[in-house]
C-alpha cells in the first residue's frame, strides 16, 4: 500500500514549503535575559482611549501578539479590555508598557506598575520601560530603573528597559545599573535610523525597538520646512515596493531584516492587517542598503536633552 506521502496531492509539498518559509520570516528577537520579543507589534500611541479597544481587538484578530502601550497614553484600560475580550491565552501575548517621568522614584515606579497592571487587567507585563530619560535628574532616573530591577527580580516584569535614551544617556546611566536594559525603544525610520545608537545597542546587548517605524512622527511637525517628506512616498521605497508589496510593508520588512523590533500603529482595519502581512518576503542586502542611505539625521520627535518632561502637564490618573 502506498505511503501517505506518496498519495498526498502534489501541491501539499509546495504549501508546506510556503508555511515553513513564512514561519522562518516570522521571527522574534531573543533579549539579553533570554525572553523572546516578537519582532513586530502593535502600537497605540495617540490612539484615543475610546478607540483603543476596537483597534487592539482588530490587531489581535489578524494575528498580532505584541501590544505596546504606556501609562501616559491614557489608554491602558482599552488595551486590557481588548485582551480580555480576545480569549487569547496570556502566555501567547507579549504586553509592554511604560512608566511616566512623574513617577520617577523607587516607590513611585512600584506604585505606577501596580496602577498599570490593574488597568491592563494583568498580573505581569512582558516588558516594562522607563518612558524617557531625565538628563536634568539622572538620580531620579536611576532610582526609577532600580525599581524596574526589583520588578524583574521578583517576577512581575519579565524584561525591563528604557525608551528614548541616546548614546550619551546610556553612557551616563549604565555604570549605575545592575541590569543592562533589554530594550531601548527609540525613534527609528528610513529618514532617521540612528546608526550610532544602534551600534551602542549591539555592543551592549540591547535590542533596538522602533517607534514611528514608518516615519509618521513627521505629521507632528506640520509646516516645518526642515521635516522630511513621508518616507512612504520616497522613490527608493516605492520602487522597492513595486517588487514586494506596499511601501509600508517594505519599510517594516527593512526593520525586521535589520534585526529590529517595530511597533506600527493604526486604527484603520485595512492598515492594521497590511502592516502585519510582511512575512512572505525578505529584502535583499542591496535593498536594505538603499533604504539605509535615506537617513537624513533629522529627528522628528523631541530631543530629550532640550526638554524637561517633568514640566509636561500629563497627570496619570489612578
Amino acid at each position: 500500500m502506498p505511503s501517505a506521502v506518496n498519495v498526498a496531492p502534489a501541491h501539499a509539498a509546495s504549501a508546506l514549503i510556503m508555511i515553513l518559509m513564512k514561519a522562518a520570516h516570522r521571527r522574534s528577537i531573543r533579549l539579553n535575559n533570554g525572553v523572546e520579543l516578537p519582532a513586530l507589534g502593535f502600537g497605540v500611541f495617540q490612539t484615543p482611549p475610546d478607540e483603543t479597544q476596537a483597534a487592539v481587538e482588530q490587531a489581535l484578530g489578524v494575528g498580532y501578539r505584541m501590544i505596546d502601550t504606556a501609562a501616559s497614553y491614557l489608554n491602558e484600560p482599552g488595551v486590557g479590555a481588548a485582551i480580555a475580550a480576545s480569549g487569547i491565552y496570556r502566555s501567547e501575548l507579549f504586553v509592554q508598557t511604560k512608566v511616566w517621568v512623574t513617577n520617577y522614584s523607587y516607590d513611585g515606579v512600584l506604585h505606577a506598575f501596580e496602577v498599570s497592571t490593574r488597568k491592563l487587567g494583568l498580573d505581569t507585563v512582558d516588558l516594562y520601560l522607563l518612558h524617557q530619560p531625565l538628563p536634568q535628574d539622572f538620580d531620579a532616573t536611576v532610582d526609577a530603573y532600580r525599581a524596574l530591577e526589583r520588578l524583574l527580580d521578583e517576577g512581575p516584569a519579565r524584561a525591563i528597559g528604557v525608551s528614548n535614551f541616546s548614546p550619551a544617556h546610556l553612557e551616563a546611566v549604565l555604570p549605575r545599573l545592575s541590569v543592562v536594559p533589554a530594550v531601548n525603544q527609540v525613534e527609528v525610520h528610513p529618514y532617521y535610523n540612528q546608526p550610532v545608537l544602534r551600534a551602542v545597542h549591539a555592543e551592549r546587548g540591547i535590542a533596538t525597538q522602533a517607534w514611528s517605524p514608518l516615519g509618521g512622527v513627521y505629521v507632528y511637525r506640520p509646516g516645518d520646512p526642515e521635516a522630511p517628506k513621508s518616507a512612504l512616498r520616497d522613490p527608493v521605497i516605492t520602487g522597492i515596493a513595486e517588487k514586494h508589496g506596499t511601501p509600508a510593508q517594505v519599510v517594516l520588512r527593512w526593520h525586521l531584516d535589520s534585526g529590529r523590533s517595530a511597533i506600527p500603529k493604526s486604527v484603520r482595519p485595512e492598515r492594521i492587517a497590511e502592516n502585519l502581512d510582511v512575512f512572505d518576503f525578505a529584502l535583499s542586502a542591496d535593498e536594505i542598503a538603499a533604504i539605509d542611505a535615506l537617513d537624513s539625521g533629522v529627528r522628528g520627535g523631541p530631543n530629550q536633552d532640550e526638554i524637561d518632561f517633568r514640566t509636561f502637564d500629563r497627570p496619570i490618573p489612578e
